[in-house]
C-alpha cells in the first residue's frame, strides 16, 4: 500500500501521507501501480465529463462542446501539477536544439522553456482539444479512461526496458528499482482495466507499445538513454496516440 501511495503522490497533486521519509526504491516498487493511479486519473476525467455533459444538461444547464474539451484537457494538467508537461516541453527544447548528446541533456536540464519547447506544447494541446472536441460523445468516456491508464503504462515501459541516460535525477530512482517484473505487473494491470472497454481500448494499447518502444528506442539513440522527462514527454504523447485511436477507429 505504501509503493501504491508513493507512486500516487508522485504522479498526481492528492496527498494522502508524509513523503519527507520515503527511500528510492519505494520509487522503484511503485512503478508496477502506475496504470491503476491512470485509472483513478481516468475516473475522475470522466466524472467531470459526465457530469458537464450529463447532469447539467439534465437540469437544463449546457455546457458548448469546445467549453468541454477545453476543461477536459485542463483536468489532468491541474491532477497532476503540470509534471508531464514539463517533462514533454524539457524533452523538446533538448531534441531539436540540434546540439550534442551531452549538451542535450544539458538542455533538458534547465529549468527555462525554450521556444521549441513552448511551441511543441502548445501543439499538443491544440492537438488534446480538437481530438477531445470531435470523438464520438459515446465513446470519449472510453477514451478519457483509457489515455491516462495507457500513458502511464507506457512511461513503466520506459522505466523498465531502456537505460537511464543519467547519473542522477528523480528518475533514476524509479530506473534503479523497477524491473521486468514491475513491467509484467504494469501490463496485467493495464489489461485488466481496458478489457472491459472493447476493442477501441485494446488496439490502443498495442498502439501505445509499439509507438513507446520506437520513440525510447530513437531517443537512447540520440541521448544515450531516457531520463525523467522523456518519461513525461512519452506519457504526453501516448496520450495523444490513444485520442487519435478512439478519433479513427
Amino acid at each position: 500500500m505504501n509503493d501504491f501511495i508513493t507512486g500516487l503522490q508522485f504522479l498526481t497533486r492528492i496527498k494522502i501521507a508524509d513523503q519527507s521519509d520515503w527511500m528510492p526504491d519505494s520509487f522503484g516498487r511503485s512503478v508496477k501501480f502506475f496504470p491503476v493511479i491512470g485509472a483513478i486519473i481516468g475516473m475522475i476525467l470522466v466524472a467531470v465529463n459526465y457530469i458537464i455533459d450529463g447532469w447539467l444538461p439534465a437540469i437544463g444547464f449546457y455546457m458548448p462542446p469546445h467549453v468541454l474539451a477545453t476543461i477536459l484537457t485542463a483536468v489532468p494538467i491541474l491532477l497532476t501539477g503540470g509534471l508531464h508537461c514539463d517533462g514533454f516541453m524539457d524533452t523538446m527544447d533538448g531534441i531539436f536544439s540540434g546540439r550534442s548528446k551531452e549538451r542535450k541533456l544539458e538542455i533538458m536540464k534547465d529549468s527555462r522553456v525554450g521556444a521549441n519547447g513552448v511551441t511543441t506544447f502548445i501543439l499538443l494541446i491544440l492537438l488534446k482539444w480538437s481530438l477531445i472536441t470531435d470523438i464520438a460523445p459515446s465513446l470519449l468516456p472510453l477514451a478519457l479512461f483509457s489515455m491516462p491508464v495507457l500513458g502511464r503504462f507506457a512511461m513503466v515501459i520506459g522505466i523498465t526496458a531502456f537505460p537511464y541516460a543519467k547519473p542522477d535525477g528523480i528518475g533514476k530512482a524509479f530506473a534503479q528499482h523497477a524491473n521486468s517484473r514491475s513491467l509484467i505487473i504494469a501490463a496485467i494491470f493495464t489489461i485488466l482495466l481496458l478489457i472491459p472497454l472493447g476493442k477501441q481500448a485494446l488496439l490502443s494499447f498495442a498502439a501505445v507499445v509499439v509507438f513507446t518502444v520506437v520513440f525510447a528506442k530513437y531517443l537512447t539513440k540520440i541521448l544515450g538513454g531516457l531520463t525523467g522527462d522523456v518519461y513525461g514527454a512519452v506519457t504526453e504523447l501516448t496520450e495523444v496516440i490513444v485520442l487519435l485511436m478512439f478519433l479513427f477507429l
